[in-house]
């Protein structure tokens, strides 16, 4: 902890947990400021107990500090009521490990994990006194860096960043340092930084780049305004995961934050190719990590964290090929060291319910399933590969291992979905009681307990759904009624419970999702009417909202509900993460015809991503393009 706390006591006590402000946690990085070259301030925009739980920042914070001229240190915005008294006595937002000015840094990498957190991004620049618009910076200013997964399409706050990482963060971080380092020697300018930093692969500087429009509101022209600079900016990307850097010493919070664990990384990418998933297309090839590797890792975070959980992370874990020999060895480890086992993503068959009997507590616990739709057609639509049968077998095998407690996640508002597929949810809900009251009586435990939740489908850039209109948010509440309505005609609607989310919220994200520079504006204005917090249900102004985009002429029906002819200029095209524009509209019209495409274990579909030559696309056959 710093000698000397950046709020006094009276402040500490007056706000909702202060050991989100104090720092000294657990594995913390001291150093001093004094002795390192470049000081870099790592943002999460949201509360401290989300932040903390973000394994990105943690990879970063751990990277940064084992270079010896650096020194990372974390901020996260400040909740509502510490807000208020830093504006009220004119508190500058200060990191934790030195309590120092965010302002007095080099740099302020900013991670944006979802849409609704760009008035928070406003948040984090006006309590550190850093000038919101990039255009008005000086050399006084730190340089702001954006990442993570909202800046694939970064437009709708591309005027508030410096410049964007595009990709995976472990690989040219130490490049850009560098960069920046020999810039200040020479007494180069922040100009001649941000054009050095462009010609990095993956490096987008929003201001060298000139946007113009048509007359109907799509992008006529985007293009760089220098030579030098590229036109299209390629993601980085990992190519060897057991050769980079991974924190074997996780920072361990004082208060419970939303992922209280150790996380460990089995795998990055996905096979599967499901058309609504932006992850799924953004972090391909799918790469893995080696089952040695990954038992010294965990052992190394087990020592060092004292956390009684551990978190495997994947996508897609049940792909991963070293699954049943690493869990099998870890279950033995976990045992020995009273720590539980966290398998999220996992596909249940045998194995998965053989697994989870040894590290659930059975009586606890529920199963999950995420079919995302109803029905096979719409399941085939969106190329989920899961059929009624895989999801029937799986419910079944768990509860005859003693589970009653499943827990269904689906979408609505699917492209070309029906009545008929909006009733299939509540059906297929039907169906998995109906397997459990099969059981023998004396097999059972209760009523079996089943929660349907749905979410708003948002299209999302870089997926086959990039080009297709979402419904109306009238629609959507129709909808919603239409399936609990089913649900409540069910034979077995006591064993049933319908949750669903915000029609609103969901809305304002699909405008932000695939929006561009227009939006600037109206995000800024919402934030100084006092939108901060959007994604979190209580602080959502929808009214502010609805008003100022309304006096700026952006509408639903262009962002969000209209169909994008294959000719339009997207506003994110200029960005290249591997997977070609080609294969994406491929898969956009075997949509519409219902046409599943295998995963990439079974077959090369010819995305493009074998260009980076690693993970699955070096298996013999996979293939730059082609017509499937």
């Amino acid at each position: 902890m710093a000698e000397k706390l950046a709020l006094s006591d009276d402040i500490l006590l007056s706000v909702e947990k202060p050991a989100r402000y104090t720092g000294g946690e657990i594995n913390m990085a001291i150093k001093d400021p004094d002795k390192v070259d470049v000081r870099f301030a790592m943002c999460f925009p949201d509360v401290y107990e989300v932040g903390m739980s973000h394994l990105g920042i943690q990879i970063l914070y751990d990277m940064f500090n084992k270079r010896e001229d650096t020194y990372c240190e974390r901020v996260y915005s400040p909740w509502t009521d510490l807000d208020a008294i830093m504006r009220e006595k004119h508190i500058p937002l200060f990191t934790l490990e030195t309590q120092s000015p965010v302002k007095d840094f080099d740099f302020l990498g900013i991670t944006l994990q979802y849409e609704m957190c760009y008035t928070n991004v406003l948040q984090v620049l006006d309590l550190s006194g850093i000038p919101l618009h990039a255009a008005d910076r000086t050399e006084e200013d730190p340089i702001v860096i954006g990442g993570g997964p909202c800046s694939y399409n970064p437009e709708p706050i591309a005027e508030f960043f410096d410049f964007f990482y595009i990709g995976e963060g472990e690989t040219v971080y130490g490049d850009i340092i560098e960069l920046y380092k020999d810039n200040k020697r020479k007494g180069g300018t922040r100009a001649d930084f941000l054009r050095g930093v462009s010609h990095i692969q993956g490096m987008y500087v929003p201001s060298l780049y000139e946007v113009t429009y048509k007359v109907d509101g799509t992008i006529a022209s985007f293009r760089p305004k220098y030579d030098d600079v590229p036109a299209k900016i390629l993601k980085q990307v990992v190519t060897d995961l057991d050769a980079c850097v991974y924190p074997e010493k996780q920072l361990v919070p004082f208060l419970k934050v939303v992922q209280d664990r150790v996380v460990l990384e089995l795998q990055r990418g996905c096979t599967r190719g499901c058309r609504f998933c932006q992850a799924g297309m953004i972090y391909r090839p799918n790469r893995e990590r080696s089952v040695p590797y990954l038992r010294r890792l965990a052992k190394n975070l087990l020592d060092t964290s004292g956390q009684d959980e551990m978190n495997l992370s994947s996508l897609s874990s049940s792909d991963f090929s070293g699954l049943r020999e690493f869990v099998y060895a870890m279950i033995d480890e976990c045992k020995d060291r009273h720590v539980s086992l966290s398998l999220p993503s996992l596909r249940i068959d045998s194995f998965a319910v053989d697994v989870m009997k040894q590290v659930q507590d059975v009586n606890k616990s529920s199963i999950t399933f995420a079919p995302e739709a109803g029905t096979q057609r719409m399941r085939n639509v969106i190329n989920k590969g899961l059929t009624d049968e895989d999801i029937l077998d799986g419910a079944s095998k768990a509860f005859a291992a003693g589970w009653n407690k499943v827990k269904l996640y689906f979408m609505l508002g699917l492209p070309t979905e029906n009545d008929d597929d909006v009733r299939g949810i509540a059906q297929l809900g039907e169906s998995i009681a109906e397997a459990y009251y099969r059981l023998p009586k004396e097999s059972r435990r209760g009523r079996v307990n089943i929660t349907i939740s749905t979410s708003y489908f948002i299209a999302k850039p870089f997926t086959p759904f990039q080009w297709m209109p979402m419904i109306n948010k009238e629609t959507f509440l129709v909808r919603q009624r239409l399936l609990k309505a089913t649900v409540g005609e069910q034979l077995n609607q006591k064993s049933l419970v319908y949750h669903w989310h915000d029609a609103e919220t969901s809305e304002l994200e699909g405008i932000f999702a695939r929006g561009d520079r227009k939006l600037a504006a109206a995000i800024e204005e919402a934030y100084r009417d006092g939108c901060i917090y959007d994604a979190w249900t209580e602080h959502f102004k929808y009214d502010v909202w609805k008003r100022i985009l309304d006096k700026h002429g952006i509408t639903v029906e262009f962002y969000n509900l209209r169909e994008r002819p294959k000719d339009e200029i997207l506003p994110w095209d200029h960005i290249d993460i591997g997977v070609s524009r080609d294969f994406l509209y491929r898969e956009y019209e075997k949509a519409q015809q219902e046409i599943v495409t295998p995963n990439c274990m079974v077959k090369c579909s010819g995305c493009g991503a074998v260009q980076f030559g690693c993970g699955i696309c070096k298996r013999p056959g996979n293939k730059e393009v082609t017509n499937a």
